[in-house]
């Protein structure tokens, strides 16, 4: 069973501490699963997902950069102005947490249990979670 999460989970922005707040929470009801599963081979981990790119994070895009930009430069600007911490320096397309999860369902992570797996481009400034 896998969950996703949201690097607000461990970085929680000022402007959405509701959103960070439910987010760290499923990190522990994911790892309290975790230890519910313990021994019966079920797996529960929670994906740690950075900035993603989707419709709504576009329309957010084009309101902090200028939306005469095409979008890979006003991704890139974003990224550049508003989440310098990124590492990666753009949006994290959503296949790309996918090829997480697939990897975390499938039999090659059946030692990763209780974890909290970042897909996070870097954002987080931390070596762990």
């Amino acid at each position: 069973m896998q969950y996703i999460a949201s690097d607000s989970a461990v970085a929680v922005p000022a402007e959405m501490i509701h959103y960070g707040m439910s987010k760290t929470a499923l990190l522990a009801v994911s790892r309290g699963f975790a230890k519910e599963a313990a021994g019966s081979g079920v797996t529960v981990n929670s994906v740690i997902a950075g900035p993603t790119h989707t419709g709504g994070v576009e329309d957010f895009v084009y309101e902090l950069v200028d939306r005469d930009l095409p979008w890979d430069e006003a991704q890139r600007a974003f990224m550049r102005e508003h989440r310098p911490q990124s590492l990666l320096q753009r949006l994290i397309e959503p296949e790309e947490i996918a090829h997480m999860v697939v990897y975390l369902s499938s039999p090659l992570a059946s030692a990763t249990t209780g974890g909290a797996v970042r897909v996070d481009g870097g954002y987080v400034d931390a070596i762990l979670p």
